[in-house]
C-alpha cells in the first residue's frame, strides 16, 4: 500500500466495514468524508476526533493541536480539550519533548483549550517523532451540518488558500533543495502559513450561520476532500479549477517539487456547502474576521466533477498525499 493515510476503498473494506457494534448514544460514526465522531450523552453533543502528525518534523505541537481541533470546527462546534500522545524515537531528549509541549500549550491557549490528559512514552516501535491528538468539543443538536437539507443548486465554498499546510511544511522540510530556487523572503513566507492552518473561528462563524456541510482539507488536498464531500452527502458537485483560491507561493514550491497542489494537504481551509441564499451573509461575516471565502461550484449530479481546461473530467477518489511526494523529491 502507498504511504499515507489508507484510500477510501481500501479504509471501507478492511476498517469501516468491520466496525459492527453500534450503540444509540452514537450520532454520528464511522464513514467516508465525516471528520468527527458525535455522541449524545444527554444535553449538548459531545464532539469527537483524532488524527496524528506524521509527515513533518517541525511546529509539530502547533500541527498536533490545530489538526484536530480544526475536524471538531468541522461540526461548527466548540473544541474543548485535547488529550496528546507523543511517541518518540530512542535518542530523544528532554529539550525535544518539552519544545513540542511548548508548542502545543501555546496553541491551546490561543484556542482557549485544555490539555487534559494524553501519553508520553520512548519507544523504538517509531524512528521519528509521531504525535497523535484526540479533540473533545461541544455542540448543540441544532447547531450541527445538516446534511439531510442540502440540494442540487447549495454552492461548494473554500476559505483561504489551498495547500497552506502542505506548502508551510515542504518549506521547511526541502529548505535545502529550495535555497536558491526560491528566496530567503519567499521561503520565510511560506513556513509563516503554518500560523494560518487553523479553521475552528470560521468553522463556528459557519455552523451558527447554518450549512449543510463542512470538511477541513487535509491529506488528499482539495480533490481529496471534494470527492469524500460527495460521498458524505451521496451527490455530486460541480467545481471549477480556475476558481480554486491558490497563492502563488504555493504553486511556485509545487512546480519546484513537481507535485500537484490540488493534492497537497491543505489543513487551514475548510470545505463548505450551503445554500445560495446564504452565501452573500456568510461571505461578508467572514470578512469581517479577514478571512476570505470563495464559491467554486455547486452541487449537482451523481458524480463528483472538476472543470479543466473547458473540459469536465471525474474526480477521483484521493491516492496518496503529495506530501509525501514533496517529502522524498
Amino acid at each position: 500500500m502507498e504511504v499515507g493515510k489508507l484510500a477510501n476503498d481500501v479504509l471501507e473494506k478492511i476498517v469501516i466495514n468491520n466496525i459492527v457494534n453500534k450503540r444509540e448514544e452514537v450520532v454520528v460514526g464511522s464513514g467516508l468524508g465525516e471528520d468527527n465522531a458525535i455522541l449524545d450523552l444527554g444535553g449538548d453533543l459531545c464532539v469527537l476526533s483524532t488524527d496524528p502528525i506524521t509527515g513533518a518534523s517541525q511546529g509539530l505541537g502547533r500541527l498536533a493541536v490545530n489538526i484536530s481541533c480544526n475536524d471538531i470546527a468541522a461540526s461548527g462546534a466548540e473544541p474543548i480539550a485535547i488529550l496528546l500522545t507523543i511517541l518518540a524515537p530512542r535518542g530523544t531528549g528532554p529539550d525535544e519533548i518539552e519544545l513540542i509541549m511548548r508548542e502545543a500549550n501555546q496553541e491551546a491557549q490561543r484556542l482557549n483549550i485544555e490539555i487534559a490528559g494524553g501519553h508520553t512514552e520512548i519507544t523504538d516501535a517509531v524512528n521519528r517523532m509521531v504525535l497523535t491528538t484526540t479533540a473533545i468539543g461541544r455542540q448543540t443538536r441544532e447547531g450541527l451540518p445538516k446534511k439531510e437539507g442540502i440540494r442540487p443548486g447549495d454552492r461548494v465554498l473554500i476559505t483561504k488558500s489551498i495547500g497552506l499546510e502542505g506548502t508551510a511544511i515542504l518549506a521547511g522540510e526541502r529548505e535545502d533543495f529550495l535555497l536558491g530556487r526560491m528566496s530567503k523572503e519567499e521561503l520565510e513566507e511560506a513556513r509563516a502559513l503554518a500560523d494560518q492552518i487553523s479553521v475552528v473561528k470560521e468553522g463556528r462563524i459557519l455552523g451558527q450561520l447554518g450549512v449543510g456541510y463542512m470538511h477541513d482539507i487535509t491529506e488528499g488536498g482539495v480533490l481529496g476532500a471534494l470527492w469524500e464531500a460527495g460521498q458524505a452527502i451521496n451527490m455530486g458537485l460541480e467545481v471549477y479549477e480556475e476558481k480554486i483560491p491558490i497563492l502563488d507561493l504555493s504553486r511556485k514550491l509545487a512546480e519546484l517539487l513537481e507535485i500537484d497542489p490540488y493534492r497537497l494537504i491543505s489543513s487551514g481551509s475548510m470545505l463548505v456547502i450551503m445554500a445560495r441564499d446564504k452565501v452573500d451573509q456568510a461571505v461578508a461575516r467572514l470578512k469581517e474576521e479577514d478571512i476570505d471565502l470563495v464559491e467554486i461550484g455547486q452541487v449537482a449530479g451523481e458524480t463528483s466533477l472538476i472543470r479543466r481546461k473547458r473540459a469536465w473530467e471525474e474526480i477521483p477518489a484521493p491516492a496518496s498525499d503529495q506530501l509525501y511526494k514533496g517529502l522524498d523529491f
